[in-house]
């Protein structure tokens, strides 16, 4: 309801005073005010992106906050997602994010969906709001919030981070680009790592997300310009900002129906290999590792294939680091060989699936190898708690 009828929106004595140095912008007053009371907005996810966004959204005044998340709040999402505390780790973000908005504003109405956004259930979220902002965090969900939109006719205000950089853009308004014109092909499944393999700074996040919540109140108030056709790039390590034209391109493909967006990013696919490429190596528990640790067994190679920063926090005795981009060159395959020396060899890694390549790298070179199922994750939570857990 991007043009409601102001006159059947009225604020309480509370709010005037609570949207008071709203009220007195010229560019917002009663009007705007207004027009942020009358508005519904959905926010896909409640985790770094998310957290600044609907803060800001709730103190603005949005009459209505809808919030899909099906995930629970952890302790290593505390760094950046501030819309949670310590006593919400272990609980439904959604339950986590709804409290903490009430208590900022509880004029706003919050409407939670506990579950994940899919080909099917992605339309029916989506059409009561009046706009979309994407605060998620893989491929699949960005193109399918992207057809969604394109489809209800609705503005996508997105954002993305890694690491030290973060971008931002309104899709889908005024006739104006979709996510598919940036990226017409996704990349293939693991080119991107996430954050919780690449990292990313704390604060990013909030900044990024706070570019959202602007984005969307001006959709709302009708004011200003809009980052419609200009894709923002933010980096934080430089503090500079530029920006990139987008156009809609001509000969995009027209979007009909929602589809299998697991498997046009290549993800189903990818599963199957990773999957077909498990059964091809030889695993062993991290029970299995203590034992032949204890025994003083020495006719073994324990392969470290994480990075060194992530070395330099946690490590299981003995291990050996060759990082996994130097096997993937080369290097690193001709350095376990010298190591080796006709050992046996077991690699490992943060969970499990980067050893798992690593040896599916060595495998193609002559080297068999085990891998420790669960990686040093699982080696601190049934082995060894001081072993730090990132």
């Amino acid at each position: 309801m991007l043009n409601p009828n102001l006159d059947e929106i009225q604020l309480t004595r509370e709010e005037y005073e609570r949207y008071s140095r709203h009220l007195i912008l010229p560019e917002v007053g009663l009007e705007g005010q207004k027009r942020l009371k009358a508005a519904s907005v959905l926010c896909i996810g409640t985790g770094g992106l998310g957290s600044p966004l609907l803060l800001y959204l709730a103190a603005a005044g949005i009459g209505r906050i809808g919030i899909v998340d099906f995930d629970i709040v952890d302790s290593s999402n505390l760094q950046r997602q501030v819309i949670h505390g310590t006593s919400w780790v272990g609980k439904p973000k959604i339950h986590s994010a709804k409290t903490r908005i009430l208590e900022i504003n509880p004029n706003c109405q919050v409407d939670l969906y506990e579950t994940r956004l899919t080909s099917e259930n992605a339309l029916d979220i989506m059409k009561p709001y009046d706009i979309v902002v994407d605060g998620t965090d893989n491929f699949p969900t960005r193109y399918l919030v992207n057809d969604a939109c394109v489809l209800l006719g609705k503005p996508n205000v997105y954002g993305s981070i890694f690491r030290f950089e973060g971008q931002a853009t309104v899709f889908n308004y005024e006739g104006g680009p979709n996510y598919r014109d940036l990226f017409p092909e996704p990349p293939p499944p693991g080119m991107v790592p996430s954050c919780a393999e690449g990292g990313v700074l704390g604060i990013l996040p909030g900044i990024i997300g706070v570019i959202q919540a602007t984005e969307t109140v001006k959709i709302i108030l009708g004011k200003g310009t809009t980052l419609n056709g200009r894709l923002l790039l933010y980096n934080a390590l430089e503090m500079s900002f530029r920006e990139l034209k987008l156009r809609p391109n001509p000969v995009r493909p027209v979007i009909e129906k929602l589809v299998d967006y697991e498997q046009f990013c290549g993800i189903t696919q990818a599963k199957e290999q990773e999957a077909q490429r498990l059964m091809a190596i030889q695993e062993m528990t991290v029970q299995e590792l203590k034992q032949l640790l204890d025994s003083g067994a020495k006719d073994f190679l324990l392969l470290d294939v994480r990075n060194p920063n992530e070395y330099e926090i946690a490590k299981i005795p003995g291990a050996v680091l060759i990082p996994l981009p130097d096997i993937e060159n080369g290097a690193g395959v001709e350095k376990v060989k010298e190591l080796l020396n006709g050992h046996r060899l077991i690699a490992h890694c943060k969970m499990g699936g980067r050893s798992a390549k690593a040896l599916g790298i060595l495998k193609e070179a002559g080297i068999e190898g085990i891998n420790v199922k669960g990686g040093i994750t699982a080696w601190s939570r049934e082995i060894d708690s001081s072993v730090p857990e990132y």
